[in-house]
């Protein structure tokens, strides 16, 4: 059932609310913690952020996850020589971020620890901490990964680290929040 509450929070969602939470040097930090932690293992790690859903996904009530996994595919983190890509996705309008990994991560980790990433990343959210919580929701999934799939010194960037920012207004994928 379509929220009317949930409706008007992403209608009235602002790019400015989302470049006031998150400014360049935040993206920027978020960037460069990807990058670090991606020297400790195989693993890779793409965040991306959207300020609402609008049209279709809207209508259709669809959920963080649901767009989270859409994202997923979008931006092909499923393409990674040992399954081990990571999303973590943020729902700007609600606050909701969900972690989507490849089967090969998946498989050793399983569902508790991201939704424990997931909450504590929420909570930080919730009290305003946006950088601060995007960083420690970053080095917890470094964590895992660091764990399951360590560096073997021949690891190469299979993804990027920049930070994507999703423009659902005109459904495209943008990399940039300077668009």
């Amino acid at each position: 059932m379509l929220s009317i509450q949930r409706t008007l929070r992403h209608l009235m969602a602002t790019r400015w609310q989302l470049r006031r939470a998150f400014p360049q040097a935040s993206l920027d930090a978020i960037e460069q913690e990807i990058r670090t932690c991606e020297a400790m293992h195989t693993g890779e790690i793409r965040f991306a952020i959207e300020e609402a859903l609008s049209g279709l996904p809207l209508y259709a009530n669809q959920s963080a996850r649901e767009r989270a996994i859409d994202v997923f595919s979008h931006l092909r983190i499923w393409d990674t020589e040992h399954r081990n890509g990571v999303l973590i996705y943020l729902l700007f309008a609600d606050r909701s971020v969900e972690i989507v990994a490849d089967r090969g991560v998946h498989a050793k980790t399983g569902a508790p620890e991201w939704e424990r990433i997931c909450r504590k990343m929420e909570s930080a959210f919730r009290a305003k901490q946006y950088e601060q919580g995007a960083l420690d929701g970053i080095r917890e999934v470094n964590r895992l990964l660091k764990q399951h799939f360590p560096a073997n010194g021949a690891d190469s960037n299979e993804l990027p680290d920049k930070v994507v920012i999703l423009d659902s207004s005109v459904d495209r994928y943008s990399a940039s929040i300077s668009d």
